[in-house]
């Protein structure tokens, strides 16, 4: 479900399951760090991140996992893994994010240099029909950008913002129309590309450094929070109405 294209020195990663809105299982994610593996070893000087259809990423696909035997500390293991590879990718690194932007999505977006988000993109936690925890990085980028007060109002309810509501709060960079986010996308990464990388890279590192012992140390505590959440009732309350298609009843325990 992964796509590796490299032109003229940029590199493009598609997300290609557009039939469950790019949601990654563990297996993609796999496939997803190979892909940025064998762009960094091709040299490239930018790589853009985009999806198939009708979303960006709408997180994990749960279809199909069972909370009893799910091993979620592996699951979130390897998106930390990943999210570290594309932090770390030794050239500008961009995304177009359109539809769906939630959960591990979210995270995708976190780990890259510069984000372009549809107008009308939603992003944000779903978990609270879930009985589960907001992880990717979710709580540090919701708390840096929006303070507590607006961080917890979203992971309370669920709601989420649409792309532009995202840039105006400062999560992400750009908001540009649904139907040139790719394009524009496209032509910054291929502008950057033939710039002088070199200073770009310092000075993403400098970046790195400043935001990095955080967003670190918040994506280990939600694994194991989420960890610690996937034996109560409500976790599996929550995955067994995602997979019924119905309303959860959740009872607080």
């Amino acid at each position: 479900m992964i796509q590796l294209q490299i032109d003229a020195a940029v590199a493009e990663i598609a997300l290609d399951a557009p039939e469950k809105l790019n949601a990654l299982s563990l297996d993609a994610l796999g496939e997803l760090d190979a892909a940025y593996a064998e762009a960094e070893a091709a040299g490239v000087r930018a790589l853009v991140l985009r999806g198939e259809g009708r979303a960006f990423c709408a997180g994990r696909d749960i279809a199909g996992v069972d909370p009893a035997t799910d091993d979620v500390s592996g699951y979130l293991g390897a998106v930390e893994a990943l999210m570290r590879r594309m932090a770390a990718f030794p050239a500008p690194t961009f995304a177009a994010v359109h539809g769906a932007c939630l959960g591990v999505g979210l995270g995708l977006a976190i780990a890259t240099d510069v984000v372009y988000v549809a107008e009308t993109a939603k992003v944000g936690s779903p978990f609270a029909n879930l009985g589960a925890l907001l992880d990717s990085g979710g709580h540090a980028l919701l708390y840096e950008r929006l303070g507590a007060h607006r961080a917890l109002d979203l992971i309370y309810t669920g709601e989420l913002l649409t792309g532009a509501e995202a840039v105006a709060a400062g999560l992400f960079s750009r908001v540009v129309d649904a139907g040139e986010v790719l394009d524009f996308t496209r032509e910054r990464a291929l502008r950057v590309a033939s710039g002088p990388t070199q200073a770009f890279l310092a000075s993403k590192r400098l970046i790195d450094k400043l935001r990095d012992e955080r967003l670190w140390r918040v994506v280990a505590d939600e694994t194991r929070g989420q960890a610690e959440l996937r034996d109560t009732a409500d976790y599996r309350e929550g995955f067994a109405a995602f997979g019924e298609k119905r309303p959860p009843v959740f009872t607080g325990s």
